[in-house]
């Protein structure tokens, strides 16, 4: 029994030795955060007159439409008395054909394309400010 508490205090050591030592069958776990994605900024909404303000044909178009009477009955992306200039874009594709035709009804007047209130004639513009003018207005497509 003598051999037995030297071999006892052997054992003990010797398991704190290893232990302390790193031995045994440690794991080490690592946790890692998934990245998260953040969700991209929606991107700004702009207006038409934004998105065209250093184009030519706006410009010019622009220029003229405000020294007319036009803005009382058609605003860019409203109806008010009569369809809003983004609306008319959509109707109509911009060719020449339709520029000329478009223009002639606003230098003659009209009634029945966009219902019963009638466009009054605009005799007093010439065919080419008509045209820039229309050329503005089928530009602002949404």
């Amino acid at each position: 029994m003598k051999i037995t508490k030297p071999l006892n205090l052997a054992l003990v050591a010797l398991a704190g030795f290893t232990f302390a030592c790193g031995g045994g069958d440690k794991t080490s776990e690592t946790t890692s955060t998934p990245a998260v994605e953040t969700p991209a900024a929606p991107e700004k909404e702009i207006s038409l007159e934004e998105k065209y303000q250093d184009d030519p044909i706006y410009i010019k178009g622009l220029a003229k439409l405000k020294t007319s009477d036009c803005t009382s009955c058609h605003m860019v992306e409203r109806k008010i008395v009569g369809p809003s200039y983004a609306d008319v874009a959509a109707k109509y594709e911009s060719t020449d054909e339709n520029i000329t035709m478009l223009a002639e009804k606003v230098i003659n007047g009209g009634v029945g394309a966009w219902g019963e209130i009638p466009m009054p004639p605009h005799a007093a513009l010439s065919l080419e400010d008509a045209k820039d003018m229309v050329s503005y207005v089928l530009l602002l497509k949404k």
